[in-house]
């Protein structure tokens, strides 16, 4: 069976936190090769976000969480009209500030919350990251061009943009 290229993949991300950092992954290999992300991946067949969000986190970070460890924050749509297409449910854990084990994605490092700004992630993360400090559910709505380039991005439960083609961060934050 063939399956159209543009149709959304499901993935669950994880972000694990100790106060105000978070244990991000510099990723090594594609999508956002050499940013900063959570740790997470695709859903399996039949497998429910919780599920993939307590695997992954095993996976990519070696630590067993239970279902009363994870937060559902919200979700994340990404849409464009390339191969980058994604429907990503998020998860917030609160962990105690452990050495950063090792990761074949690539390395996970703590990066304080103040410093995310000024370090190589994807363009929604700088918005999700905010969220997750405010402890407020979103549901974002990310629309790329042909050369994932952002156009906008809209919190749909509020309907508010919370990022325009022209916005980048704050110059106090960059």
């Amino acid at each position: 069976m063939e399956v159209n290229p543009g149709i959304k993949r499901t993935a669950a991300m994880i972000v694990l936190r100790h106060g105000e950092e978070f244990l991000l992954l510099k990723r090594n290999k594609e999508p956002n090769a050499g940013r900063y992300v959570p740790i997470g991946g695709k859903i399996e067949p039949h497998e429910r976000p919780v599920d993939a969000a307590i695997r992954e986190t095993y996976e990519e970070a070696g630590l067993q969480i239970d279902k009363s460890q994870l937060h559902y924050a919200g979700v994340l749509a990404e849409s464009s009209p390339t191969n980058y297409n994604w429907l990503c449910f998020i998860y917030l854990v609160d962990i105690n500030r452990l050495p950063p084990p090792p990761c074949d994605e690539g390395s996970l490092e703590w990066v304080s919350f103040h410093d995310i700004a000024y370090i190589p992630t994807p363009p929604t993360d700088w918005q999700v990251y905010q969220y997750l400090m405010r402890r407020q559910p979103f549901a974002l709505d990310a629309v790329y061009d042909e050369n994932l380039n952002m156009l906008e991005m809209r919190e749909e439960i509020s309907g508010q943009l919370v990022k325009a083609p022209d916005f980048n961060r704050p110059e106090s934050d960059k």
